[in-house]
């Protein structure tokens, strides 16, 4: 399922319609089609390439997989400065991507560049109270580097357990099941990234 956008002229949301429905027009997809790859649907799958519908972390998740993608690759964030800007680009606090799944209570702001996707990726991480990132393996020497500004987190790293607290920075492997969650009674706030995808 995906929420309402709340801003029908974000430019975000019209953005990732648009190239969602790139990608499955390049892939020779209809929205039928889609629909029954992913398990979202048809109507879901027209509003968010209309820009009309903000989709959660699963959605996104069912329709990466159902294109064959990595999710990142499907909500990259678009530039549009020219050929030769010299000028600072600026990425507005309310204009970051964002990828929510209320159900394990996280939250990811994608803070990298589209032209970094596979190699060098960094988000603002924040997970509620007992909420929790599980990931799949992603590729071969793949690793994540967590920051902790706030809380506490339990990182998994195949069958590697540590606790990091407040100010702590854990590297681990993350071509194998991993995950992050938050311990305690006080939300999580990180700066993960990601190298080597």
């Amino acid at each position: 399922m995906a929420t309402p956008n709340k801003n029908d002229n974000s430019e975000i949301v019209s953005l990732l319609g648009k190239h969602l429905q790139q990608i499955r027009k390049d892939k020779k997809l209809t929205l039928e089609q889609l629909s029954q790859k992913s398990g979202v649907s048809r109507s879901m799958l027209s509003q968010i390439e209309r820009g009309q519908a903000n989709p959660t972390f699963g959605t996104l998740w069912n329709l990466s997989r159902a294109l064959g993608l990595d999710m990142s690759e499907l909500v990259e964030e678009f530039e549009s400065s020219g050929p030769g800007s010299s000028k600072i680009e600026v990425l507005p606090a309310a204009d970051t991507p964002r990828i929510s799944n209320s159900q394990n209570g996280c939250t990811l702001s994608i803070l990298g560049p589209h032209d970094q996707v596979g190699q060098f990726e960094w988000y603002d991480l924040e997970i509620r109270p007992g909420g929790v990132l599980d990931s799949q393996p992603h590729s071969q020497g793949c690793r994540e580097h967590l920051t902790i500004l706030t809380g506490t987190a339990e990182v998994t790293s195949g069958d590697q357990i540590n606790v990091l607290n407040q100010g702590d920075t854990g590297r681990y492997k993350a071509d194998v099941t991993h995950s992050i969650s938050c311990k305690g009674d006080e939300p999580l706030k990180a700066i993960l990234v990601v190298i080597g995808l």
